[in-house]
């Protein structure tokens, strides 16, 4: 759907990548959608640097992410599940506010992505990304076919380094710019 272009004259970058799924009844065992993007992840020559599970729980979530965004060996997080409608569904609330920028054009890129697969329901999902220290966090539906969409329509571009005119992981040794005194 969307142009990509690649220049096959850089070198790939493999990054770590942390996925958290969010569920109050699926199991590492039973939760296909963070299998799917572990698949993905792996297929696409990045690392899995951890994959966990935690229950609909603001607390949880808010802790294993603020974990990761603390561990050195953790250059992403994708979180799965939780940004619906429903009563339980927290996962926005949880890690928004962990975010020090907002990328805002990851939910419209989403939704515009999304509404190809799915049509109107893509208004369903609360999809969220942001910035978090030096940590991309992206935060997708529990569905394998959100996650797929994601994953191959936006995130398998924006994370590879190859990835022309721009890319996040030409960003990633600026990221902390602010913190070492260096101007931009």
């Amino acid at each position: 759907m969307f142009p990509t272009k690649y220049d096959d004259t850089k070198e790939f970058v493999p990054l770590n990548i942390a996925v958290l799924a969010v569920s109050n009844t699926r199991t590492l065992e039973t939760d296909t959608s963070g299998a799917l993007l572990q698949e993905m992840i792996e297929r696409d020559g990045h690392r899995i640097a951890e994959r966990a599970i935690v229950k609909d729980d603001l607390t949880a979530i808010r802790e294993q992410v603020e974990t990761w965004i603390d561990a050195k060996g953790v250059d992403v997080v994708i979180t799965t599940g939780g940004t619906g409608f429903s009563g339980f569904d927290v996962t926005p609330e949880a890690i928004e506010p962990l975010f020090d920028k907002r990328m805002e054009g990851f939910s419209v890129l989403f939704h515009q992505y999304s509404s190809t697969t799915i049509g109107t329901s893509s208004i369903q999902s609360r999809a969220t990304a942001g910035l978090a220290g030096t940590t991309f966090i992206f935060c997708l539906p529990g569905s394998r076919g959100a996650c797929k969409d994601a994953w191959d329509g936006i995130l398998k571009h924006q994370l590879s380094y190859k990835h022309s005119p721009c890319n996040l992981v030409e960003l990633m040794p600026r990221l902390d710019e602010h913190l070492r005194g260096k101007a931009g």
